[in-house]
């Protein structure tokens, strides 16, 4: 199964990881879940897949893939993605957010 990035090199790939805090995965899970529709609709989108660990749940990563540096900053610069970080701070344990830029190599 082909991934966006095998002939697209010069994508922009994204990992972004967090825990949520003790007794808030449902919350987080519905809030991350809600900001996934939204981004599909933006420009510069290719993917924005949200994935929960098998062996730690309520861990979170978003595996991304944008045309460029400009399309995820305006992404991180939407109502909904401001919305969440407004409120992440409550819903995230004390590492909080960790967002990975990456090019593929290989």
């Amino acid at each position: 199964m082909p991934t966006p990035t095998d002939d697209r090199r010069d994508l922009l790939t994204v990992i972004a990881y967090m825990r949520a805090a003790p007794g808030r995965e449902d919350e987080l899970r519905r809030e991350l879940e809600a900001l996934v529709e939204p981004t599909s609709q933006e420009a510069g989108y290719v993917n924005y897949d949200l994935h929960e660990s098998v062996e730690q749940p309520g861990t979170f990563f978003f595996y991304e893939n944008w045309e460029s540096a400009g399309h995820l900053d305006a992404h991180l610069a939407t109502p909904h993605l401001t919305r969440f970080a407004s409120i992440m701070g409550d819903l995230l344990d004390e590492k909080g957010l960790t967002i990975n830029r990456l090019r593929r190599i290989a």
